[in-house]
């Protein structure tokens, strides 16, 4: 296909602008390829802007490039985005940075411990594909869905959640970063101060900000994030909501210990405030697990819990679909909002989901994505522990998909990050999980977002160069 683009663009200057060139079968001819690879070198001319392919007609000569325009002056707005004026109490900036880190995928030679999704080869490709074409078929899948959500997937995440919550409580969102913007506006008025695990993911401080939030760090250590510390936050910052990740806490992959759960849960109903629950990764626990607590939603009949759940960590950063739960004239406002801000969620995807979910290969993905993190798991683990016991490893949980490492001190974070990438190994630094100072240099490594244990070990011998040459 190379050759054959690389040829005819050769050939352009026979042809006046706006001239037909010979057709695909005459092509086909010409050079003795495949209708196939005339396509190709017709579609790379196109998108070079050197060729106009028009259905039906043929492929012509584009017109020359007119040259560009004089650029504007857009100084002006970095008054405009900066003047919040007198009513906005905390200055809002959009920082996607932490967020970034997890979604650019590195080039094809690094090795990906960066990665916030499943490797292509541990996503269920088949059986989305299948249940988007089931979804297709449907009667009205093209139609506009309830604002709400389809009431039997709603239900499917109702049931999945337990206790009293009902379908009538539940929200389809656009996956779980679109949920959580959603649930942090209904909750807290701009200038508010808002109750965040420490370290926590990096999107959720960008979201606060972004909505003119003040993030506020309350500690977690391996049982949960700390009643007492989290009671006095409440007290001296009269926050109204608390967000955090019960179950494989991101990035510490802690668990909120059984004695916790009902403190936390008390402790805010006692300071009014709201509990924003982001069960991110509860399809994605690994077979050597014990029996999972249920969501705190589910034990919670007060009203205290909004709850969010994706089925996008467990599929494909693609398919968006997540369930935003709440009880009370809350629930109201998260409808509006969700309403205002995107009208609904795309009904051909709800239709997939419900196919997937409801499909023989659901269950069957879940027991192959349970091992095969598993797998990686153990075998980074052990990968560290032999060629980089100088990282501590404090807790391997038994869930979710990264590893959360604590430097030697004095280690310059990103000093190893950008070693790690020229030894060919993306990683992700610590600094972004803290709200305030950290206390110590960290780093993540993702274990789900690789091939397998071949390349985990490729990927710890890389960083063990990047070590070596920055802890000396």
């Amino acid at each position: 296909m190379g050759e054959l683009a690389e040829r005819l663009r050769g050939e352009l200057d026979r042809y006046s602008p706006g001239g037909k060139l010979p057709s695909s079968r005459a092509l086909v001819e010409r050079y003795r390829v495949s209708p196939v690879t005339v396509s190709r070198a017709l579609a790379q001319l196109a998108a070079e802007g050197l060729v106009v392919t028009r259905p039906g007609a043929g492929a012509f000569r584009a017109q020359p490039r007119t040259a560009p325009a004089p650029a504007g002056d857009t100084s002006w707005q970095e008054v405009a985005l900066s003047a919040g004026g007198a009513a906005e109490l905390v200055p809002r900036s959009v920082d996607a940075g932490g967020v970034l880190a997890s979604l650019t995928t590195p080039p094809p030679e690094v090795i990906e411990f960066n990665g916030g999704y499943l490797h292509p080869s541990l996503q269920p490709e088949r059986a989305l594909a299948a249940a988007l074409s089931r979804a297709a078929r449907r009667p009205g899948a093209w139609g506009r869905p309830p604002m709400e959500g389809l009431p039997e997937l709603r239900e499917w995440f109702a049931r999945g959640i337990g206790g009293a919550v009902t379908a009538a409580e539940v929200l389809i969102a656009a996956g779980g970063q679109s949920a959580l913007t959603i649930a942090l506006r209904a909750l807290a008025p701009p200038g508010a101060p808002v109750l965040v695990e420490s370290p926590t993911y990096p999107g959720l401080l960008a979201i606060a900000r972004a909505a003119g939030l003040r993030p506020v760090p309350v500690p977690v250590d391996p049982d949960g994030v700390r009643p007492a510390l989290l009671s006095e936050a409440f007290r001296a910052t009269g926050a109204r909501v608390f967000v955090c990740q019960p179950l494989f806490q991101n990035p510490t992959g802690a668990v909120l210990a059984p004695a916790r759960r009902g403190e936390v849960l008390r402790i805010a109903r006692e300071a009014g405030a709201f509990v924003v629950e982001d069960d991110f990764v509860r399809r994605l626990v690994h077979e050597d697990a014990c029996e999972l607590p249920r969501p705190l939603a589910a034990e919670d009949a007060d009203g205290v819990v909004v709850h969010v759940c994706s089925l996008t960590k467990a599929t494909s950063p693609s398919f968006r679909v997540c369930a935003l739960v709440a009880r009370g004239p809350v629930l109201e406002r998260l409808r509006a909002i969700q309403v205002v801000d995107t009208f609904f969620v795309p009904r051909p995807l709800q239709e997939a989901a419900l196919e997937l979910v409801g499909s023989p290969a659901w269950p069957r993905h879940l027991r192959a994505i349970s091992a095969g993190l598993r797998t990686r798991r153990d075998t980074m683990a052990a990968a560290l522990r032999l060629d980089l016991p100088e990282l501590a490893l404090p807790h391997i949980p038994s869930g979710g998909y990264h590893l959360w490492l604590r430097l030697p001190d004095g280690t310059d974070e990103a000093a190893l990050t950008a070693a790690a990438l020229r030894a060919g190994v993306a990683i992700t630094p610590g600094r972004p999980y803290f709200g305030a100072e950290p206390p110590a240099g960290h780093a993540r490594l993702s274990f789900a977002a690789v091939a397998g244990p071949q390349e985990i070990h490729e990927g710890v011998r890389r960083l063990r160069t990047a070590c070596g040459e920055v802890l000396r």
